[in-house]
């Protein structure tokens, strides 16, 4: 099995907010609207960080910062 890494966001070391671990693994997942299933464009949705605490499996998600 593979082992999870430490991570930084902004500058920030992560730490499991539930169990205080510090090795996650990640995935990106999409964010599905009503309206884009309804057209069939699901895959113009948005995704987000996902990072999975290797200890619990507590999920941190983290949304794309707006650019103005």
């Amino acid at each position: 099995m593979a082992t999870g890494e430490k991570f930084d966001k902004q500058g920030k070391s992560l730490t499991c907010t539930y169990c205080g671990n510090k090795t996650f693994f990640t995935r990106e997942t999409l964010l599905n609207t009503a309206g884009m299933t309804f057209l069939n464009l699901d895959w113009a949705n948005q995704t987000a960080e996902n990072y999975i605490c290797e200890k619990c499996g507590y999920i941190m998600w983290f949304l794309p910062m707006p650019k103005f």
